[in-house]
């Protein structure tokens, strides 16, 4: 993009939004996993916000997210509220509200047994929508084909795995996969990336859910093996697992948690 349609740390903005960004502080946060641009946007007398910028192509996830976040605001979840969006020179953007507070994994005034309780709770209110309103779909029968194309394209970080499958190529992770996929789903509304960095909390409570580019309709397991392996990530032990499981009301399956933690190497 042209050096004038981006911020002097080098965040692209499109030229429908200079004027208005004009005299904001536009702080860039990461380049992210997603391979999204993030940069918190501050203006004097106005709350702050968040900007996402991304290159559109076969794999883009930013507008997933922006329907997505404009869906949960329908249904009364607590999400950033989509300010404004465009699309420009091959490229998409997204002007979100920045929610309350701090991350859970960015929280350490909470103990760790607070911190799992506001985990479960908040997938537990998230799980509890009626699937049958939810326009997305990410059952299996859509995610393994689209982590198929992922590996077929060379989208996939052989180096990024899981320490107990590191030295193994894409192909050989993705036929484990497939070879170990449950029989059955248990369908509920999904956040998809439940991971602690992806649930904010304000002075004590649940303030919302962020990076919502992969909710919907799935395994309740995809949000609760990735918030389990994220508790042990976060605090280096596996103890607060099983008081998760406990405040959101379920019994660990290991087999499912093992699939969906394997599925989310792809991703």
């Amino acid at each position: 993009m042209d050096e004038h349609n981006a911020t002097p740390d080098g965040m692209p903005l499109p030229l429908a939004w200079q004027k208005a960004l004009a005299d904001a502080r536009i702080e860039r946060q990461s380049m992210g996993v997603s391979r999204a641009d993030v940069a918190r946007v501050l203006r004097q007398g106005r709350p702050d916000a968040f900007l996402k910028s991304e290159l559109i192509d076969a794999f883009s996830e930013l507008g997933d997210e922006i329907a997505r976040l404009r869906w949960l605001q329908a249904q009364g979840q607590p999400a950033p509220t989509v300010i404004a969006t465009a699309e420009e020179a091959g490229r998409r953007w997204l002007l979100m509200s920045a929610l309350p507070g701090r991350d859970l994994a960015s929280s350490p005034e909470l103990a760790p047994q607070q911190r799992v309780e506001i985990l479960a709770d908040a997938l537990r209110g998230l799980h509890a929508l009626p699937v049958a309103a939810c326009p997305f779909d990410q059952r299996l029968a859509s995610r393994l084909p689209a982590a198929q194309a992922r590996v077929e394209a060379g989208r996939v970080d052989a180096d990024d795995f899981d320490d107990e499958r590191l030295g193994q190529s894409p192909q050989q992770v993705f036929a484990q996969l497939c070879s170990t996929r449950p029989d059955h789903e248990d369908l509920v509304v999904s956040h998809g990336d439940a991971c602690l960095p992806n649930l904010m909390v304000a002075e004590g409570r649940f303030s919302g859910f962020i990076d919502c580019g992969r909710l919907g309709v799935a395994d309740r397991y995809q949000d609760l093996a990735l918030a389990a392996r994220s508790l042990v990530h976060n605090f280096d032990d596996t103890r607060w697992v099983t008081p998760l499981f406990q405040r959101y009301g379920a019994v660990a399956d290991e087999r499912r948690l093992a699939f969906y933690r394997l599925l989310d190497e792809f991703f």
